[in-house]
């Protein structure tokens, strides 16, 4: 069975109706479908729909960015941080994890961060409009290939040098 492509555009509203991201005035989305390049919810319609079609997409949190895990919180002392002038909402890096920490609460010394993805516990809402639907190339296939034995290698070596994912460095 061959590896399919999609592309599409797209309106990402919260459960208040708030514009979020959109597509709009830039390259539709592309994405290989079975990869996990997009959230599971959204894809798992998206395959359902034929090239022109529109169609509202309500995606709870579970099958979006996940629910909120507080174990992806942590704690730091706010020397660790890069900022002197920290503020909730502010974010940070990690080379430990590929998602961004945002800072949480402020304590005297120490700083809450969240590991959690910005929209983890979000219900989410897409406007979605087919643009594209064919068999992946053999490029396509290949580029996704090298790019999640990159994502591979690098995770492998983070556990070799004993760094936890979920903790700021």
């Amino acid at each position: 069975m061959s590896k399919k492509v999609i592309r599409f555009h797209y309106k990402l509203t919260d459960a208040d109706g708030v514009l979020l991201e959109s597509s709009e005035g830039r390259e539709p989305v592309k994405f290989m479908v079975g990869m996990g390049m997009i959230v599971p919810g959204l894809e798992k319609e998206l395959v359902k729909l034929s090239v022109g079609e529109k169609r509202r997409v309500e995606v709870k949190a579970e099958e979006a960015y996940g629910l909120i895990d507080f174990n992806r919180f942590v704690r730091v002392p706010r020397s660790a941080l890069p900022k002197e002038d920290l503020q909730i909402g502010d974010v940070f890096q990690s080379n430990a994890s590929p998602l961004p920490f945002t800072v949480k609460a402020i304590e005297d010394d120490y700083v809450l961060l969240d590991g959690n993805h910005p929209l983890a516990g979000e219900d989410l809402t897409f406007d979605v409009e087919v643009i594209e639907y064919r068999d992946a190339t053999e490029e396509e296939i290949a580029d996704v290939d090298a790019q999640l034995a990159a994502l591979k290698a690098h995770l492998e070596a983070q556990q070799q040098a004993g760094e936890e994912p979920g903790n700021p460095a």
